[in-house]
């Protein structure tokens, strides 16, 4: 035993370990490379060596590697520098399938843009266009007239037949109107986001003075702004009128006063508050701001240009549920509800409107040629009444009885796995702090796996290509098509076979 042991090769200290790695600039002298580098650029490989030869010296210092796989390694070298390049060079913003039943998942990008909103965008990110160019007289053009003119057409407020609106309201908005008509034109202008929209408002509307707004709609948005902030940010004094639950009228009435330049009414599109509790209704709120000539801010956040009680969502108001209403200014999101890109619309009279326009934040808060295309072209499908060509309000659209005839497709194809399948009933949930206690009724794939835990197979999936982002729940993954398109079926389907097998 002595003897052998005394006899058998020792295994190189790590000092002999590290001598054996080259240099970077002696791998990229190789004639393996030579063609990558004329492909990506030599700062690109050189980046992707060091990174490599980083990992090596890691692997060695922590006892990972040995003679026999370090030879392995630095024979495969070439082929792993070019990995290493491929990995550096692909976008970090992926696609993904959204297999959750949360149609505005925030954190996965919210609503998907219609086809036409992305060959919008293509035709006037590839070339010049008239952004700010009047074609008719030559001159400078306002970039907002693209919008304008189709937001005019949606959210007339004589609209009728295919026009928004919520029946909870309709008694109220019809009180507001014959006490109040309001002129049927409506402009609207468009910054980056809802925040921004309301921030704008509020600067251009009360800067230097108050603000009266409901303690109960002092709501968190998304990032934990909190519209507390928002409002300290554009200059304005808050004013907090009534409590948490209950808030009246004749709170709002008391409050009043020579410094109060505006009334504000935010929606609580992220929670819900039941029990004990009291509001003013819209009506009564656009009576007060009309006898007191202040004007009536409404902070919608989603904003839905559809009925949704068509979907089965109740007491969800819409954008023209408000003006018709006779609320003087509204803001509301692009990217939640109404199915576009990102954006920060205010809706509203024209003279309020223009100040806004005027108003020197306008233009650091101002949205590009690319929202504009994505945005005009989601709002054409809107007054051609085309809700399937937006893939949110698809969805929202989607039967039980469609999701489940694709996933009992998707069910049968992972018979031949290693995976236990179950479809059961399930809810999704439109997300996107719009309508925070709407369901909507679907079937869902139950998967689970023999020694394998549910985070895990999570964990799994995300690693996957495309990755897919599905639910935990009761110790089983679960997945809602709703939410998947119908072309993502296959690659969902081959995505469970991989993991399966891992």
């Amino acid at each position: 035993m002595k003897s052998a042991a005394k006899g058998a090769r020792k295994p190189p200290a790590k000092a002999g370990l590290y001598r054996q790695l080259p240099s970077v600039d002696e791998v990229l002298r190789g004639a393996e490379l030579a063609a990558l580098i004329g492909r990506e650029g030599q700062a690109t490989v050189t980046d992707a060596v060091h990174a490599i030869l980083s990992r090596l010296r890691s692997d060695i210092s922590t006892n990972q590697v040995d003679a026999s796989s370090l030879d392995v390694a630095l024979s495969g070298l070439a082929g792993a520098v070019a990995h290493q390049v491929r990995g550096s060079q692909r976008p970090s913003l992926r696609i993904l399938i959204n297999a959750t039943g949360v149609i505005l998942h925030t954190n996965l990008g919210r609503a998907p843009l219609p086809s036409a909103a992305l060959d919008q965008v293509q035709e006037i990110g590839r070339a010049y266009s008239n952004l700010e160019f009047d074609l008719t007289s030559g001159e400078r053009g306002e970039r907002d007239m693209h919008v304008d003119r189709l937001f005019r057409q949606l959210l007339r407020r004589d609209a009728g037949a295919g026009a928004s609106r919520s029946l909870s309201l309709a008694k109220s908005t019809e009180l507001a109107r014959a006490a109040h008509p309001a002129p049927a034109a409506v402009s609207t202008i468009v910054v980056n986001n809802n925040a921004a929209a309301v921030l704008l408002a509020l600067n251009t509307l009360a800067e230097g003075g108050e603000a009266i707004v409901s303690r109960g709609e002092l709501v968190e948005i998304g990032g934990s702004f909190r519209i507390p902030e928002i409002m300290a940010k554009s200059h304005a004094t808050l004013r907090e009128v009534g409590s948490t639950n209950r808030t009246r009228l004749a709170d709002y009435e008391r409050a009043i006063n020579g410094n109060t330049r505006l009334l504000l009414r935010v929606h609580r599109s992220n929670f819900k508050i039941t029990g004990f509790t009291e509001q003013p209704r819209l009506d009564e709120l656009v009576r007060l701001a009309r006898r007191r000539n202040l004007p009536l801010m409404e902070d919608l956040g989603s904003g839905a240009l559809f009925d949704l009680s068509a979907v089965g969502v109740k007491g969800e108001p819409g954008v023209l549920d408000s003006l018709r209403a006779g609320v003087d200014i509204v803001t509301y999101s692009g990217d939640k509800l109404l199915g576009g890109p990102q954006a920060g619309m205010l809706s509203g009279g024209s003279d309020l409107i223009a100040r806004m326009r005027a108003n020197s934040l306008f233009r650091a808060l101002r949205v590009d040629k690319l929202t504009y295309a994505a945005l005009e072209a989601t709002l054409l499908a809107y007054r051609k009444h085309d809700y399937d060509a937006i893939p949110a309000v698809r969805m929202m659209r989607l039967s039980k009885a469609e999701i489940s005839q694709r996933a009992e497709a998707v069910a049968k194809e992972l018979q031949a796995s290693l995976l236990s399948v179950e479809l059961m009933d399930g809810e999704s949930v439109i997300g996107g702090g719009a309508a925070p206690s709407a369901t909507l009724p679907t079937r869902l794939l139950a998967v689970a796996s023999e020694g394998v835990t549910a985070h895990a197979l999570a964990a799994r999936l995300r690693a996957a290509d495309p990755p897919v982002i599905a639910r935990v729940a009761d110790g089983r993954l679960l997945f809602d098509l709703r939410t998947v398109f119908p072309e993502q079926d296959k690659a969902l389907t081959k995505a469970l076979f991989q993991v399966a097998t891992e």
